[in-house]
């Protein structure tokens, strides 16, 4: 185990100062929408009081020179193939880290899959290792607010000027591959070749990856992982990955290495037998959530809940998780069993890790844009989730862990989702809905989205706002009808990077 300490550079770059002008800040030199300079200067209009910034998610570089760098490495991967355009092939990839000399293989890694929980569960397992004095890189995507949060060291996302160098590094490799190639590396291909290289130059002990869509053809997948995750399967991406469970499940359980554990969360039927065939087919041995390792009780408590897990070497009592949902237990209980495979329990030997290091490392897990409170009266609350499964599990969390008398949506999604189905399992606990847009080249037009929602709530529960600052203020006036101790609240969903710019907004990053 490595007892480096963490680099200095590699922690969150403090936000900037909150008295800067407005006028300055939404005027500097940009080449991005002039809609994201106003979010990310934060809205001085809206009624909103937020807490302190989140350091787990960094605010733009507050020297001149570090911001106009990484926007310059921002054009420069934003001018590649964006993360929707893809060729099924890990060719582009296998040739990157052969001409860095295969970093990827400096260190061992636990690699992740699903449709939904990835990141959550990321962020579970490395807090987990860091707990036990691992040093841990986590790869994660997409991100909420700022892209060096896909590239994370020690628990905190690589500093601006370590994301620079190292594009800058391995810049002319990339070149050299886009030269001999029939494409040139897309944008995810290039982060990925950066989150490989860095970890090997830190060094990690051990990687945390995360895939960006499917398994066998994702980037990520030159990796040899020795513990394999999959996550809930459902259907998200089909006209990528397949239109049925059992064909997303064979795309996803592509990242299963012979010899590697197979931790499984609980599965549809369709999507467990190919799981196990595949496992059978490389030699790999399978945990499997309800039977090796569960969650056996949790309750809810003040800020999260309270969780008796079955792991791979025994139980673990009275861990606490500030997180909300039943879906974040199965999450826990899912990285508990991960990390408990990585350290061989439950093949070399059967005893449970230290207690009040679970304890202690679950208790400091956060998950910006999952269920997180961004500020009260009327409290808002962000959740990320972009297809059918993530709404229910996050709608089923919004009715356990608040008490909304009069609970209002802001909704805006990206083109290519099914949001009836996301729509549908919101409207039992939304009182009204306000549509949105966010700015992003693939956000769905608002008016699209209100034509659905209209059929899903009817006229009178839908109300249109394609400008997300205008929607944000429209919700919290709606919850704030019944009067200031009613129960109002919001919830902004239907996108990370809606949550994303919402998050701006109300001030966190």
């Amino acid at each position: 185990m490595s007892d480096l300490p963490p680099h200095d550079d590699d922690r969150p770059t403090a936000p900037a100062d909150p008295t800067a002008a407005f006028e300055d800040i939404v005027g500097a030199e940009t080449d991005r929408d002039p809609d994201l300079a106003v979010i990310e200067a934060g809205s001085r209009t809206l009624r909103a009081q937020a807490g302190p910034p989140q350091g787990d998610i960094p605010a733009r570089p507050t020297d001149p020179e570090v911001d106009k760098a990484l926007r310059e490495v921002e054009t420069e991967l934003a001018g590649r193939w964006g993360e929707t355009k893809l060729e099924p092939s890990v060719r582009r990839i296998a040739a990157l880290m052969d001409v860095l000399g295969e970093p990827q293989r400096a260190y061992p890694s636990i690699h992740i899959t699903g449709t939904n929980g990835k990141t959550s569960t990321a962020r579970m397992i490395e807090a987990l290792l860091a707990a036990f004095d691992l040093r841990t890189g986590r790869y994660t995507s997409p991100h909420v607010q700022s892209i060096t949060e896909r590239i994370s060291l020690d628990g905190a996302p690589i500093a601006a000027e370590r994301f620079v160098e190292t594009y800058q590094d391995i810049k002319p490799y990339v070149e050299m591959v886009d030269a001999r190639e029939e494409y040139r590396l897309s944008f995810f291909e290039v982060l990925t070749g950066m989150a490989y290289a860095a970890f090997a130059d830190a060094p990690v002990d051990v990687a945390v990856v995360e895939v960006g869509m499917g398994g066998s053809w994702d980037a990520t997948n030159v990796l040899d992982g020795s513990v394999a995750v999959l996550t809930p399967i459902d259907l998200d991406h089909t006209d990528r990955l397949g239109s049925t469970l059992g064909e997303i499940a064979t795309e996803k359980s592509g990242i299963i290495k012979p010899g590697a554990t197979v931790v499984m969360a609980q599965q549809p039927v369709d999507a467990a037998q190919v799981i196990l065939k595949k496992a059978v087919e490389v030699d790999a041995t399978v945990a499997r959530e309800g039977l090796e390792f569960g969650v056996v009780a949790r309750r809810v408590a003040v800020g999260g809940q309270l969780l008796t897990l079955r792991g791979l070497g025994g139980e673990y009592e009275e861990v606490f998780l500030p997180l909300h949902g039943e879906h974040q237990a199965h999450n826990a209980s899912v990285a508990l069993a991960a990390v408990e495979a990585f350290f061989g329990i439950g093949s070399q030997h059967a005893r449970p890790l230290d207690i009040d290091t679970i304890r202690k490392a679950f208790a400091s897990v956060t998950s910006p844009g999952r269920l997180e409170v961004v500020r009260r009266s009327p409290t808002v609350v962000l959740d990320a989730a972009h297809n059918p499964a993530g709404a229910r599990a996050a709608a089923a969390a919004i009715s356990e862990a608040f008490d909304f008398s009069n609970l209002v949506g802001v909704v805006g999604a990206s083109d290519g989702k099914d949001m009836r189905g996301l729509l549908e399992a919101f409207e039992p606990i939304f009182a009204e809905v306000v549509i949105t847009q966010n700015t992003s080249h693939r956000a769905m037009s608002a008016d699209d989205l209100a034509a659905i929602a209209v059929e899903v709530f009817g006229d009178e529960r839908v109300q249109v706002e394609p400008r997300l600052p205008d929607a944000l203020e429209a919700a919290i006036t709606l919850a704030e009808e019944e009067g200031e101790f009613s129960g109002g609240g919001v919830l902004v969903t239907g996108s990370v990077i809606t949550v994303g710019e919402a998050r701006l907004l109300l001030g966190r990053g």
